[in-house]
């Protein structure tokens, strides 16, 4: 549970746009999709992918470092990190367990095997989206434990996109037709005012001074 209290004491630091911005935004977020992305090298790519989610309105990154490095490139995400809940595996098996337990199918997007065409995915269905390494694709464990299989049109020689090209026409069009449909999709009431307060935390500068005045008035 958020103290609300605490989150009414931060929000007294916000300008009143500032959190109207908040509200605004986080009636478009949403948990109903996720993304997933799999030992991708290019860390310009990941950052790319987030600043996709942010802008499209998926609120859960996940992001697999079972071979590469783990930094993000912050220019490319601008900014876009403080305002997406990454979560971080070491493998993909423990991600895939994680987001099954969650009540997410595993979808693995690919241009082989018998994908389904972008347009016609089943948006009600809470999804995990799997995208892989730039050369390599999505591993063969994605694959053989992937529920389904997506791909975007193609109608020319080259066969694939970069990552971070697919996973914005993906995000967009799925999260534009959700939003269209009659599933339940937004955040729960307490899922927004955690946000709410993450987010009021985030654009505060000298957050730790102003966290020990507050607990330290309470005490006194």
């Amino acid at each position: 549970m958020v103290d609300l209290d605490y989150l009414a004491y931060l929000e007294e630091f916000l300008t009143e746009n500032r959190k109207q911005r908040f509200f605004e935004v986080l009636k478009n977020r949403t948990n109903h999709f996720t993304v997933a992305v799999e030992d991708i090298f290019q860390f310009h790519n990941t950052s790319a992918v987030i600043r996709s989610c942010e802008v499209f309105g998926i609120q859960e990154l996940n992001i697999v470092e079972q071979r590469f490095g783990k930094n993000i490139d912050k220019e490319i995400a601008m900014g876009s990190q403080k305002w997406v809940d990454i979560n971080k595996f070491e493998t993909i098996g423990n991600c895939i367990e994680t987001l099954k337990d969650r009540g997410y199918q595993i979808i693995a997007t690919t241009p082989h095997n018998d994908s389904c065409l972008l347009h016609e995915f089943d948006v009600t269905k809470k999804s995990a989206f799997f995208f892989g390494t730039e050369k390599e694709g999505l591993s063969e464990e994605v694959l053989s434990k992937a529920d389904g299989y997506l791909k975007i049109p193609m109608v020319g020689f080259t066969e694939s996109l970069n990552i971070s090209v697919s996973a914005a026409i993906i995000i967009q069009d799925l999260t534009n037709r959700l939003r269209q449909s009659g599933v339940n999709w937004q955040l729960s009431d307490d899922e927004i005012m955690k946000k709410r307060l993450l987010w009021a935390k985030n654009s505060i500068k000298d957050i730790k001074r102003i966290e020990e005045r507050y607990y330290s008035n309470l005490k006194a």
